[in-house]
């Protein structure tokens, strides 16, 4: 049965959507995309059912990672225990999920660990916050990978 992964951000149009394409790469690239189930969604539902942020596709085009069918949705009651391993993005989406967790079985944790700190949400800014971002998640999910093959 293949490990669920799912990758939380604020509104699922920049960071939880590269995180799922560059985890998605990852498992690709290591010959393991049949032992995953990989998604993402957003606390928030200010964008459910819209494409990535132009720069987040954009930002992952130039690495080779093709996020542009993704669709944003909101994470669901049911996904606490459909997911085996729920990675957020920072601080803020790890304490929102753990307050809708209810009795969910999934493992809620963020994606940089070491040291613990957030992806910044680059929403706001400019392309180096993206570039900046994607640095981040390959790092991350590299890691987390290398965590959930053992």
């Amino acid at each position: 049965m293949p490990q669920s992964v799912l990758f939380v951000c604020l509104g699922n149009i920049c960071r939880s959507p590269l995180a799922e394409g560059v985890f998605r790469a990852l498992v690709q690239e290591t010959a393991q995309a049949d032992r995953f189930f990989i998604d993402s969604a957003g606390t928030g539902a200010w964008h459910v059912g819209n494409p990535p942020d132009p720069r987040s596709v954009e930002t992952a085009a130039r690495h080779g990672v093709d996020i542009s069918m993704q669709r944003a949705r909101k994470v669901h009651p049911g996904d606490f225990t459909r997911f085996d391993t729920i990675v957020a993005m920072d601080g803020s989406n790890l304490s929102t999920l753990q307050a809708r967790a209810g009795g969910g079985v999934a493992e809620l944790r963020l994606l940089l660990t070491n040291p613990q700190r957030d992806v910044p949400d680059p929403y706001y800014g400019g392309p180096d916050g993206f570039e900046t971002v994607y640095r981040l998640v390959h790092t991350g999910c590299r890691e987390l990978l290398e965590t959930l093959s053992r």
